[in-house]
């Protein structure tokens, strides 16, 4: 449960970054005063993204294992 909490506030923290970055390369496009906003939006879909690889990821490595699993470790007695 640690480890979620972790990749949350890592990736609230990217986001706001994401947000700080286009505020201040781009001013014209978001409004200083929605800052704070933009921020958790971002965030919200870094979080998304971030969970989503895990999804894949876990998905693709859990056919790997099972079959690894079915075939006999030549290195176990």
């Amino acid at each position: 449960m640690l480890r979620e909490w972790i990749i949350f506030a890592l990736c609230l923290g990217v986001g706001g970054h994401v947000a700080l970055g286009v505020m201040l390369h781009a001013p014209d496009l978001w409004p200083w005063s929605a800052a704070g906003f933009y921020g958790l939006v971002s965030g919200l879909l870094v979080y998304a993204v971030v969970q989503s690889g895990r999804l894949i990821w876990r998905m693709t490595h859990r056919d790997s294992q099972t079959r690894s699993k079915e075939r006999p470790d030549p290195f176990s007695w």
